[in-house]
């Protein structure tokens, strides 16, 4: 694992989970494979093993580069810019 400056950048508290699962995959009628929230607005969104790829989407939408799992027990951080776990 790296340290990236995006990392550095992100708010020191945590920010809070907008929801417990991704809208997007409730509005559209899909089921999440596993979540990730956004470490930057607490966004949550589907991983890339989900048919929807909402959490990549939301990066790609946001600009917001580091999310980490939202699953139990898993604290793991992408970031999207990078290519990164971090």
């Amino acid at each position: 694992m790296s340290e990236c400056v995006h990392v550095r950048d992100l708010p020191r508290a945590e920010p809070a989970p907008l929801t417990d699962t991704c809208p997007e995959c409730l509005e559209v009628g899909s089921h999440p494979v596993q979540l990730r929230l956004c470490l930057v607005c607490g966004h949550v969104g589907c991983c890339d093993s989900s048919p929807f790829r909402h959490a990549t989407a939301h990066y790609e939408r946001t600009g917001h580069p580091v999310m980490r799992s939202f699953e139990p027990g898993e604290s793991w951080r992408w970031c999207f810019t990078d290519q990164l776990l971090v």
